[in-house]
């Protein structure tokens, strides 16, 4: 008997889990990460990190910048393997990756269009560019945010599916 065959792999690797499963485990998480870092779960911050330090490695000089100044520098000087937030967003890629190769719904897909390019392109860089000025991504802003009870994470609840409405209407309208 294989592993794909052995009922544990399907119930806990193959097969979807549960809405609630999922909840309950995001929960237990954010407490953890919370009681860890001392601070809410968070992803987009550490893109600044990242691009800050490889920015540093081509020959800039991001320490002198403001937005690097105290505690951010401190984070900056210490490098990227002692900043549990790039361990995790490198854990959240692998997990991703891991996940969807272990439920065999990996796929490369062929691009069908210039569309398609610019589209992705643009989009990634609104996300981005949103996520910087809304203090966070869905993680950092939505899941962190109401779990705070802050009120911005109720706003960026309404102002993400509106977001995301429009968003497709646009996808569907002029790049599909």
């Amino acid at each position: 008997m294989g592993i794909k065959n052995s009922p544990y792999y399907k119930k806990f690797l193959k097969n979807p889990w549960s809405y609630i499963t999922g909840a309950v485990l995001l929960a237990i998480f954010n407490i953890a990460i919370f009681i860890i870092n001392g601070s809410p779960w968070g992803v987009t911050t550490t893109f600044s990190y990242w691009g800050a330090w490889i920015f540093k490695a081509l020959g800039g000089h991001p320490e002198s910048w403001a937005y690097f100044q105290g505690s951010k520098g401190e984070v900056l000087a210490n490098g990227f393997f002692s900043h549990t937030g790039s361990i995790m967003n490198i854990g959240i890629i692998v997990g991703a990756l891991l996940a969807s190769l272990l439920a065999s719904e990996f796929k490369i897909k062929k691009i069908k269009s210039g569309k398609q390019v610019v589209a992705a392109i643009l989009g990634g860089l609104l996300m981005g560019y949103g996520a910087r000025i809304s203090f966070g991504c869905n993680i950092g802003a939505l899941f962190s945010g109401m779990a705070s009870m802050s009120l911005h994470g109720w706003e960026y609840l309404i102002f993400i599916f509106l977001g995301a409405w429009t968003g497709s209407k646009l996808l569907v309208n002029y790049f599909i």
